[in-house]
């Protein structure tokens, strides 16, 4: 294969998702209207009607939602894998410097978080602290925490049988040293690509949470409840579930592709095909 064909991933998952990126980031300073303007006798408006994407059944811009919901959405999935990534990383490390029982420990916790689906979570923290963005973030981050840890335990296991690793601790440097200085460096590009492949799932799971109420409190937009408002409506407006559906499918499928291309970019072994 040759090596346009390889980086065609990476690039198609860098245009979707710089795209994105910047019309979430455009929506803070602009948007066509306000998003949560409410004009009762423009309802239900057809694209090009009023507006480029018509307006939903309280006669909102769906343009200016889908803009100001790319932001609510991408910040929520954004900080959920900041966080699984953050706890589960320093879980996967650890467990492969210490190894032996507190491996063990560290990677059972792992499989009892993993056995918690992030709506299971959300559900429950709702419960208990009540919808809200702080929930999606954290029931979504909780799920992540076992992928990351798993990974990078994985990759740093097999960094630690390196020689190099071998002579620093020959020369006495400690576990914690080693990890900083040798382990860390040569793990971050299996934690970079998996960044990008869990936020794709994080937006979608974001999308999920909000559909059942769970997310970002009204009136604030996001996809989901985009998707959630669109149900009432399809019959009489279809693009009200289309342009949120396709939104989430874009931003999925770029993060995915982008995932994919740095995994084969990092990887030599996958790209030197």
């Amino acid at each position: 294969m040759s090596a346009a064909l390889r980086r065609l991933p990476l690039l198609l998952g860098g245009l979707l998702t710089a795209t994105i990126l910047g019309i979430s980031l455009l929506s803070l300073v602009w948007t066509p209207e306000t998003p949560t303007r409410m004009r009762f006798a423009l309802k239900l408006r057809p694209p090009l009607a009023q507006g480029l994407l018509g307006t939903d059944h309280f006669g909102r811009d769906v343009v200016s939602m889908l803009m100001a919901g790319a932001w609510n959405s991408l910040s929520i999935a954004g900080l959920a894998v900041l966080l699984g990534a953050s706890v589960g990383t320093l879980l996967g490390l650890t467990a492969a410097a210490r190894g032996g029982l507190l491996d063990s420990l560290l990677m059972r916790l792992a499989d009892i978080l993993f056995a918690f689906p992030a709506v299971l979570s959300a559900i429950m923290l709702g419960a208990l602290m009540g919808p809200g963005a702080l929930t999606a973030i954290i029931a979504i981050g909780v799920f992540m925490v076992p992928v990351f840890a798993r990974v990078t335990r994985s990759a740093a296991v097999q960094v630690w049988a390196r020689d190099y690793v071998l002579a620093a601790r020959a020369a006495g440097k400690g576990a914690s040293r080693i990890t900083l200085e040798h382990v860390l460096p040569n793990v971050s590009g299996q934690i970079i690509v998996q960044v990008a492949l869990q936020f794709g799932l994080a937006v979608l799971t974001e999308a999920g949470l909000s559909f059942l109420g769970l997310g970002v409190a009204p009136p604030a937009p996001t996809w989901g409840r985009m998707l959630a408002d669109a149900q009432t409506y399809l019959s009489a407006a279809p693009h009200l579930a289309l342009v949120p559906g396709i939104a989430i499918g874009l931003t999925v499928l770029g993060f995915n592709l982008l995932g994919d291309g740095l995994r084969d970019l990092l990887d030599p072994r996958r790209g030197g095909g």
